[in-house]
């Protein structure tokens, strides 16, 4: 009750996604810093300042904790309204920009490759939507899964050198120089004849 009047339901929705996000607030810097299997619905819920059972009682357990922390949308662009040859600098530039503006795709990597959970999170991820990508623009339909992976393979390992690991050289690079690195080995994984 708040002055004396029984809480409305628009006031209950409200403190319900407050606590809500909350939760995934917390949850999501507690994955990306203790890792999967060291964070703890405890400290979760610490984080939030909320009960521990609150968090049990709008997910479940940590495994529905971590499924909704990490739930990512890359939002790529459309590759319908670009020419073939300009996808790779495109991906390229669209990852960049996710890596350092999305700490949660920082975390579920970091989880991803300590633990099965993250892993198969961050495999689904990349297969529902850089699948697409390379229907659109692959010349053989037998070869998309491969070609895929092979993106993969490239935007996960600039994100591991350059903002899980934080290697000096791949962070000094400018923006500009790992397009113009990358996007050329991007368009050939997409774009040229099986070698």
């Amino acid at each position: 009750m708040t002055n004396g009047k029984p809480p409305t339901p628009l006031t209950q929705s409200r403190r319900s996604d407050a606590t809500r996000t909350a939760i995934l607030t917390a949850a999501r810097e507690r994955f990306a810093t203790d890792g999967y299997e060291r964070a703890t619905i405890r400290a979760i819920a610490k984080d939030a300042s909320i009960d521990p059972s609150m968090v049990m009682r709008y997910f479940g357990n940590k495994e529905g904790v971590f499924a909704a922390a990490v739930s990512i949308d890359l939002k790529l662009p459309d590759l319908a309204a670009l020419p073939r040859h300009a996808v790779g600098e495109a991906l390229v530039t669209h990852f960049l920009a996710m890596w350092e503006e999305n700490d949660v795709l920082t975390a579920l990597l970091r989880v991803g490759v300590t633990n099965q959970a993250g892993a198969e999170r961050m495999q689904g991820v990349f297969r529902d939507q850089l699948l697409p990508v390379a229907r659109h623009v692959c010349p053989d339909p037998e070869q998309i899964p491969a070609r895929a992976a092979l993106v993969a393979m490239q935007l996960l390992g600039l994100a591991v050198t350059r903002y899980v690991l934080r290697f000096p050289p791949a962070v000094a690079l400018s923006r500009r120089e790992v397009v113009a690195w990358l996007a050329p080995t991007v368009q050939r994984y997409l774009t040229a004849p099986n070698p």
